[in-house]
């Protein structure tokens, strides 16, 4: 049951999420990679707030933004290996697989996972969106890729909105006390803050040592009586 429940999960957040991948194929090849280039982006990079943070550079600076581009990509990728710490014991067995989740390890597939409560039910939550949202990226990148301009703003869609409500849905049913909101809130007015005056990936970045400081000192958590 508690499987079946988190395939349900992966399903919701998957789909969504995958939506918004024509957003990024349109938005790629208006920033001036070609088709291959941009789907290769999807296939071996798998990361969309770091691909969305290199083609926004490019987009803006052209060639010569490549180092920027590369570079502030990575700095956003960081936040993969800090999920890879909490995943690896949901993961588990040989090293081969444990390589193969490596590349799915991203914002949605640690949601899901972290939010069922079984160790099988995280395993399902994992590998479930790991595979739905990675063959549904790519191949709505290609078809964003593919019309390009002829969807003209694909901001307007709304896919991005589509992705924070699948987010938002996996949020809501954890924030049941005090330290879990304000471990959220915190993080969001940071990153909110930081935005407009950082380079893309270090609010993200801010926001999480925030988080983890408030979560580690449990300061507004219920405390254990002797």
């Amino acid at each position: 049951m508690r499987e079946r429940a988190a395939i349900r999960s992966s399903l919701a957040v998957g789909l969504a999420v995958s939506l918004y991948g024509v957003s990024f194929g349109a938005l790629s090849v208006a920033s001036g990679l070609d088709i291959w280039q941009t789907c290769v982006l999807s296939l071996f990079m798998f990361s969309g707030g770091s691909q969305f943070a290199l083609i926004g550079v490019l987009a803006s600076g052209g060639a010569s933004a490549g180092f920027a581009a590369v570079a502030g990509a990575a700095l956003l990728g960081t936040r993969n290996g800090l999920y890879a710490i909490r995943l690896s014991p949901i993961v588990g067995g040989p090293w081969w697989r444990k390589l193969l989740a490596a590349h799915l390890t991203v914002d949605e597939t640690t949601a899901v996972a972290t939010a069922q409560p079984t160790r099988a039910s995280q395993r399902a939550g994992f590998w479930w969106t790991g595979v739905i949202l990675y063959v549904g990226w790519n191949l709505t990148t290609l078809a964003g890729a593919l019309i390009g301009n002829a969807l003209g703003d694909v901001r307007a869609y709304g896919l991005d909105a589509a992705a924070a409500a699948a987010f938002l849905g996996l949020l809501w049913p954890r924030l049941k006390s005090l330290q879990p909101i304000v471990v959220a809130v915190a993080a969001a007015v940071v990153a909110a803050l930081l935005t407009p005056s950082l380079p893309a990936g270090v609010p993200i970045l801010i926001a999480a040592l925030v988080a983890v400081v408030v979560g580690f000192f449990n300061w507004f958590g219920k405390r254990e009586v002797a």
